[in-house]
């Protein structure tokens, strides 16, 4: 008989944590790494964030908070989601959490069965079929390849959906392509969802205000109102205003699920850090500076990576529409065999060998249900992103 629980074979270890966190041993131990792994904006947190929170400590505002928010910060995000996506919500249907992993993953343990189907289109977010599975579901994963964008074609929903089919988690801009769905993509994947009144969608919108001209953001309740009913619309303060450590993430939908979250939150963590939230309120309410000032360095990191990517022999990397994520084919570099002997198989034999002989830390592509690719975060400084790109060429054209 053994200690720990049957349900975690069921799970396994986030890779993308993983590569970060093999990056950082190796730099520590003397190895000249240069980081792509980590999703996480190089920005510090804009003053008048910081500033909000020390004076949150000052007043001290430090005592436990509602489970799942305070009512000032549910009130900036009810005001948020009108001002910017047109959709008229309650307070008492928000709720805040610990970040945007805990809300997508109290909704599915709160609504999820054994045998319920949740469609996810690949590549993905390497956390939702964990989250899937924990809660006792069973993941669909729907591959959206090169071909299409690598986004979700309105046929392949169809033939995803079953009787059994609770949710549809929909990313855009997504992690790890950064492609993103125009409003008439969108709309041939919400008129398919309107013939089918049992699947629920799980909209994640982490990387809304990431999103790069002519590409506009929309979100399905905004696209299609009919859905309104059925739909979770979650979001977050970690990659708008670089707050990735402040863990809020937030979500807004149906009462009665909304409701059920909060039970869960509340016998779970309880509430989020109550500076966090205070500083949440001013990122919603106050100046947006720095999401205008962010975006164009954002875009020209992008633009950079991919031109360079492109020129590594047997890389062929599209131009996503938001997001600070690549996510090349390495098509052309299987079978082939790296300078130190090395015989590329797989992606993450790609990944590795790129770490090894190189210094430079990639995710692979099969962390994120589709291969043979790997995902590159530009959410570092123009110099390391050039070196790591030169790096890959070279790589790449030792390659026989």
């Amino acid at each position: 008989m053994t200690f720990l629980s049957d349900d975690l074979a069921r799970v396994k270890p986030s890779p993308t944590i993983a590569m970060s966190t093999l990056a950082m041993e190796l730099k520590a131990a003397g190895k000249d790494v240069i980081g792509l792994a980590a999703g996480e904006p190089d920005f510090d947190t804009p003053d008048n964030i910081k500033d909000a929170a020390k004076a949150a400590i000052d007043a001290g505002k430090t005592k436990y908070t509602a489970p799942d928010g305070i009512p000032e910060l549910k009130q900036a995000i009810c005001q948020k989601f009108k001002r910017e996506n047109g959709l008229d919500y309650a307070p008492n249907q928000v709720s805040v959490s610990t970040g945007g992993k805990q809300v997508l993953f109290n909704a599915l343990l709160a609504t999820l069965n054994e045998g319920d189907e949740v469609i996810i289109p690949a590549p993905y977010w390497v956390s939702y079929p964990d989250m899937v599975l924990i809660a006792g579901g069973s993941p669909v994963i729907v591959p959206a390849t090169m071909d299409t964008g690598f986004k979700l074609t309105p046929q392949q929903l169809e033939a995803a959906i079953t009787p059994k089919t609770k949710w549809l988690i929909f990313n855009s801009p997504s992690n790890p392509t950064g492609a993103g769905y125009n409003r008439t993509e969108l709309k041939g994947l919400t008129d398919v969802l309107l013939r089918h009144p049992h699947v629920w969608v799980l909209t994640d919108d982490m990387y809304e205000h990431l999103s790069y001209a002519p590409f506009e953001f929309c979100t399905p309740a905004e696209v299609e109102p009919r859905l309104y009913d059925r739909t979770l619309t979650v979001n977050g303060v970690s990659k708008a205003y670089a707050m990735t450590g402040w863990r809020i993430g937030y979500a807004a939908g149906p009462e009665v699920l909304i409701k059920a979250m909060r039970m869960i939150q509340s016998q779970s963590t309880s509430n989020p850090c109550s500076i966090s939230q205070w500083a949440a309120v001013e990122a919603l309410n106050g100046p947006q500076d720095y999401i205008r000032d962010s975006l164009p360095v954002f875009e020209a990191r992008r633009n950079l990576v991919v031109d360079m990517l492109n020129q590594a022999d047997g890389i062929d990397c599209p131009t996503p529409e938001g997001a600070f994520y690549v996510y090349p084919s390495i098509a052309g570099c299987i079978g082939k065999t790296t300078a130190s002997g090395t015989t590329i198989k797989t992606d993450e034999d790609f990944a590795t060998a790129l770490l090894n002989d190189v210094g430079v830390a990639v995710v692979f592509g099969a962390a994120f249900g589709l291969s043979p690719n790997f995902r590159v975060s530009y959410a570092t400084s123009d110099e390391a992103l050039k070196e790591a790109c030169k790096r890959i060429q070279d790589f790449c054209a030792a390659l026989s």
